[in-house]
């Protein structure tokens, strides 16, 4: 009976992984190989930035980033790269209050803006 126990906590134990989700989309962005458009970064501004950054904005934020439009103005006027990237408790941070966001969704935004803001 131990050993049958003992094997199925071995089983389970080799079972589990480290890995974690940030993990998991870092792999499916650098295989991505295609550029990425805002298509591909939208579901980061509608599921964290609308919070605040609905239309009309709420909670102070000064602008909508609603679409497309809205969004690549902001990059290229109004520092979103700069406000996303600081680092945890550095004042400015977006989104306020934090969390920042996971890295991989700050890459690829990043890589979004250096393929040239491609709508889709």
């Amino acid at each position: 009976m131990k050993t049958v126990a003992f094997i199925l906590f071995s089983f389970i134990m080799v079972s589990c992984t480290t890995s974690t989700y940030d993990d998991i989309e870092e792999i499916q962005i650098e295989n991505q190989g295609e550029l990425v458009t805002f298509q591909d970064v939208a579901f980061v501004f509608e599921n964290i930035c609308t919070a605040c950054h609905s239309n009309p904005p709420q909670n102070g934020a000064p602008m909508p980033l609603t679409n497309y439009a809205e969004v690549k103005n902001a990059v290229e006027t109004r520092g979103l790269l700069d406000r996303i990237s600081r680092n945890e408790g550095e004042d400015g941070l977006m989104p306020l209050g934090g969390p920042r966001l996971p890295q991989q969704q700050i890459d690829l935004i990043t890589q979004w803006n250096l393929d040239g803001l491609l709508e889709n």
